[in-house]
């Protein structure tokens, strides 16, 4: 059975929340502060967290950066802020999955079900593969059926910085910082023409990618 931990201040939501995850036989740990939320995380570490940024006592923001940091596990952002630079902010901070409020419950548990789904950061590929092509980023090879490819330099490293975080959404933000340097962060149309170019090599279809998966507006992904 999953544990999940629940962190919102709204005792309503919350405790609509927890009865709905038992339901749905997850075992539930509830906090309604940012303070009860890291003293739940150590004392009975979750499998997932549901992680309101609007709590009484401390930014939002710092505790997903607090779990993160301790944590091995998917944490769902729950918000009313839409704004754009709220969610990158987020997932900047370790978020694999925003929710804006007010949110469809289905929905949520079915994204919950799939980030419960993806592999473990700390379970990493020896020899991840895309496609008919296996990657080993130590060595800088892709290899399929017809031998080695080719990647440019600046490929791999956007290719090692997504192999790396399998089934998590890497914000376009943080391969640009990660790749050409903080100055870079506006430049979105890097990523565009290099994700471009690892498809066109590496997928069997690149116009629809299986493997290196855009997410409008907030990033890319790996999946395995």
């Amino acid at each position: 059975m999953n544990r999940i931990l629940l962190v919102d201040d709204d005792p309503l939501l919350l405790r609509t929340l927890q009865l709905n995850l038992r339901a749905r036989q997850y075992e539930v740990l509830t906090a309604n502060s940012g303070r009860a939320a890291l003293d739940a995380a150590e004392r009975d570490t979750p499998d997932a967290v549901l992680l309101d940024l609007g709590l009484p006592d401390l930014d939002g923001i710092d505790v997903l950066r607090h779990l993160r940091a301790h944590l091995d596990v998917p944490i769902i952002v729950l918000s009313g802020r839409t704004e754009p630079e709220e969610m990158i902010r987020a997932l900047d901070a370790g978020a694999d999955d925003y929710v804006t409020k007010p949110f469809d419950p289905d929905e949520l548990f079915a994204r919950l079900r799939a980030v419960l789904r993806r592999p473990s950061r700390l379970v990493r590929e020896h020899n991840p593969r895309i496609g008919e092509y296996e990657i080993d980023t130590d060595a800088t090879t892709a290899t399929g059926p017809s031998g080695p490819v080719r990647l440019t330099p600046i490929e791999w490293k956007i290719l090692t910085l997504l192999l790396a975080n399998p089934g998590h959404l890497v914000s376009g933000r943080q391969i640009l910082r990660e790749v050409w340097g903080p100055t870079a962060e506006k430049q979105r149309h890097y990523l565009r023409v290099y994700l471009a170019g690892l498809r066109r090599k590496l997928e069997p279809d690149p116009a629809h990618p299986r493997h290196l998966i855009t997410e409008a507006g907030m990033g890319y992904r790996y999946e395995p």
